[in-house]
């Protein structure tokens, strides 16, 4: 049992390091500037809910132009990306954010997606952790794409080490530790002590904040898993305003070599580039968090999941991931709502 856990929290850190790696892209600006280059969204996904039905294609609205492509009409210079932190140990993907970038209006938001969200598969364990095993990252994308109805247009995925070589190249982090953490496991060889309040973390220490869940005696976030995505937002946000900064150019190099080493991804460095430069125009401040909304104390056929409001998730997309110009419904999703 202690085993699992430790694997888990130490993904949970993985994901933040994807999102942070992605921020961190700002800094090639200033060698790459020439070479930047917006990325071309996806038409669709396997799981798109968007198609029409055949018999629909072929109806025609003034103008000539048909339904389905009305349908699938994208807002401009608004991407997908979803981000993974990956088990170097199991080859799993136990965390994802869905980062929506809406250049046009200068908006990032960035939506925590748990990891026991009950899917609607045949599979036996139906959490979306579990998709990575049925089909790797790109399978955790269909998944994800099906479920909001959304297209996912590319990927970025990033191993554990990043996340204590990225803080330590932008010389550590002040962040605000939540509550008092006390957590000693001599089994993992974990010791994790800090108190409430301002602190400047170095890699080490923020990997310790970011995994933290609860105290030896049993106190710790009173939403356990949903308390620690609150706090790696929070730390999200705390890195995006240091490392989005015109003085942290000179730390190029560094950066760069993290990203070869340990981050995959499918779009080219053009377009990270491109990313990098909408992300410093927004600026920190225009970068907003979220979680999918739902249960993270569900049942579904004797099983623990997190359950989503589907309601709620349908407000979220609509109003800050959906890339169409026209309004989703309940049909364009797959929420199994028991």
């Amino acid at each position: 049992m202690r085993r699992s856990r430790r694997k888990t929290s130490g993904l949970q850190a993985a994901a933040v390091a994807a999102v942070c790696i992605l921020f961190v892209m700002t800094a090639l600006i200033g060698l790459y500037k020439c070479f930047s280059k917006e990325p071309v969204p996806k038409e669709d996904t396997p799981g798109s809910r968007f198609a029409q039905a055949p018999e629909e294609t072929d109806a025609q609205e003034p103008g000539g132009s048909s339904l389905s492509q009305n349908a699938n009409q994208r807002k401009e210079h608004f991407h997908t990306i979803l981000l993974g932190g990956l088990d170097d140990e199991n080859g799993g993907s136990d965390t994802n954010l869905l980062v929506a970038l809406d250049s046009k209006n200068g908006q990032i938001n960035v939506v925590s997606l748990p990891r026991d969200t009950l899917l609607n598969v045949d599979w036996s364990v139906k959490k979306l952790n579990n998709a990575y095993h049925h089909g790797g990252f790109t399978q955790t994308m269909d998944e994800v794409s099906r479920l909001l109805g959304i297209p996912v247009d590319h990927y970025v995925t990033v191993k554990l080490r990043a996340f204590e070589e990225l803080v330590n190249a932008i010389d550590g982090v002040d962040f605000e530790i939540p509550v008092d953490m006390d957590y000693d496991d001599d089994w993992q060889n974990l010791h994790i002590h800090f108190s409430k309040g301002l602190r400047h973390l170095n890699g080490e220490e923020a990997l310790k904040v970011v995994r933290w869940r609860q105290n030896n005696d049993g106190t710790g976030y009173a939403t356990a898993d949903i308390g620690r995505i609150g706090t790696q937002q929070e730390f999200l946000k705390a890195v995006a305003r240091q490392t989005l900064q015109i003085s942290n150019l000179d730390k190029i190099g560094p950066m760069a070599e993290i990203v070869q080493k340990w981050v995959d991804t499918d779009l080219q460095l053009a377009n990270l580039v491109w990313l990098g430069e909408q992300a410093l125009a927004a600026g920190s401040d225009n970068i907003t968090f979220h979680t999918l909304p739902g249960d993270g104390a569900g049942y579904y056929q004797g099983g623990s999941y997190y359950i989503l409001d589907p309601d709620a998730v349908l407000e979220l997309v609509n109003t800050y991931f959906n890339p169409y110009q026209r309004e989703l419904t309940r049909d364009d999703m797959d929420i199994l709502a028991p």
